[in-house]
């Protein structure tokens, strides 16, 4: 009779060692090849900003692009941690408010600076209603490219996982956006753009449990 180390050890005499980062690895090609499609999306139908070498030279775009990073770094890192079977904690959960506190702030500084006749405009700008499904459509490619990482993978928290991987695949997406839109207010961003990321987070919710099953 076989026993239960017996067949343990047969299980895993064939079995190739796996590097120590393997799982962020293959999360990070996938959240690279989806990228690539998204700034490629961008750029030739939504086109870049006009002014884009200018707007580099100041800091309201690099404040963008450091909230949407900021927010997909600390979503890359939930998402690799759920990606590993088992996982019941997330250390990392606490990184996604920090850049939204940061920039919360910074929004308040710019309101009270703002006269109070001007503050709907600073707030709505001139693409708040189609900034989020903008957004929300530049992150399908990057959340394609993460199920395609998990298909070798084994999360075993699936509506969880199918979150991180929508939070991180519309921060990316966001920072994606950052090369068309030309909205500056910390404002804006605040609360238009994480209203995409938000809305990219509730998809993955939705369709984790049913695309991330193995």
């Amino acid at each position: 009779m076989t026993t239960t180390e017996e067949l343990v050890q047969g299980l895993a005499r064939d079995v190739r060692p796996v590097g120590r980062r393997a799982v962020e690895w293959r999360v990070l090609i996938g959240v690279g090849g989806g990228a690539v499609v998204s700034a490629v999306l961008a750029i030739s139908v939504l086109g870049l900003r006009e002014d884009l070498g200018t707007a580099a030279q100041g800091g309201a775009l690099w404040i963008k692009v450091a909230y949407t990073l900021a927010l997909a770094l600390a979503a890359f890192a939930m998402t690799t941690q759920l990606a590993r079977p088992g996982r019941e904690s997330l250390r990392f959960a606490w990184a996604a408010a920090v850049p939204v506190v940061l920039l919360a702030a910074l929004g308040f500084v710019e309101l009270m600076r703002t006269p109070p006749n001007e503050r709907m405009a600073l707030w709505l700008g001139e693409s708040w209603q189609s900034c989020p499904w903008l957004v929300l459509s530049l992150a399908v490619p990057v959340f394609v490219g993460l199920l395609w990482a998990f298909r070798q993978l084994a999360p075993t928290r699936l509506r969880a996982a199918g979150a991180a991987a929508g939070l991180t695949a519309g921060a990316v997406a966001a920072a994606v956006y950052c090369l068309h839109c030309p909205e500056a207010s910390a404002l804006f961003v605040l609360t238009w753009y994480s209203l995409g990321i938000a809305l990219a987070t509730l998809a993955g919710t939705l369709v984790g449990p049913r695309l991330l099953r193995w």
